[in-house]
């Protein structure tokens, strides 16, 4: 009999170590509370409350809430890269001229355009012969590849 393991499940579920308070949140609440003694050391009465607020209402952003089930700092990394990376992607399906500097120094003023071939596309037989020749693993062979076999076998006489 084989061997059975035990899967793990919920592994997404974070520990919790202080009631309902994961190692995350708790982490990040010892730095928001250090942030608010530094406050309170360096501000005076007034700052200190404004900036209290600020410090307990960002500890609570990040350390709380959650978009789509993902923690608030993972949407804001997604939120600047999506700023950062261009918007606009277009697939240029027309030929574009490629200029292409000459190799040789005596033509290195002359840049030549040269076109990207266009390439064919398959036909829808060829597409299904190629579709049935991989179903069949590699036993059916379309009538051209025959047809070629049996000339050349023609051919060469033994």
């Amino acid at each position: 009999m084989p061997a059975q393991f035990v899967v793990p499940q919920f592994i997404d579920v974070e520990d919790k170590i202080i009631g309902p308070i994961t190692t995350r949140q708790f982490i990040i609440g010892v730095i928001a509370a250090a942030l608010v003694f530094v406050s309170y050391k360096l501000s005076d009465l007034t700052l200190f409350i404004i900036q209290t607020l600020f410090i307990v209402g960002i500890y609570a952003l990040i350390g709380f809430v959650k978009i789509n089930g993902r923690p608030f700092y993972y949407f804001t990394i997604s939120v600047l890269q999506l700023l950062l990376r261009p918007g606009l992607r277009v697939w240029m399906k027309k030929d574009q001229p490629i200029k292409v500097k000459a190799k040789d120094k005596s033509k290195k003023d002359e840049a030549e355009e040269q076109f990207v071939p266009q390439k064919k596309k398959p036909f829808q037989h060829s597409l299904s012969q190629v579709s049935l020749l991989v179903d069949t693993g590699g036993k059916y062979r379309p009538e051209e590849i025959l047809e070629k076999q049996k000339s050349a076998k023609k051919k060469k006489p033994a």
